[in-house]
């Protein structure tokens, strides 16, 4: 499956509202995913507000995004 993520609105609690190319918006928590080093410099104030679309998918930093497919599959 390949999902591409065309845009995203950062919400209260690491949540995001991303919207995908064939229209389909879908709620995705983050909150889960800060206990791992990777995603742990979004608990810092500010940071993950950052959040924007780049290459079909949602980043913060260049070192830091997340699988498309990771948001799509998520219920």
């Amino acid at each position: 499956m390949t999902s591409v993520v065309t845009q995203v609105k950062t919400q209260p609690n690491f949540e995001l509202l991303v919207t995908f190319a064939n229209g389909e918006c879908k709620q995705f928590s983050m909150l889960p995913y800060l206990q791992y080093p990777a995603f742990s410099p979004l608990n810092e104030p500010g940071k993950f507000a950052i959040a924007h679309v780049a290459n079909g998918t949602v980043q913060w930093t260049d070192d830091i995004d997340i699988s498309p497919d990771t948001l799509h599959l998520a219920r």
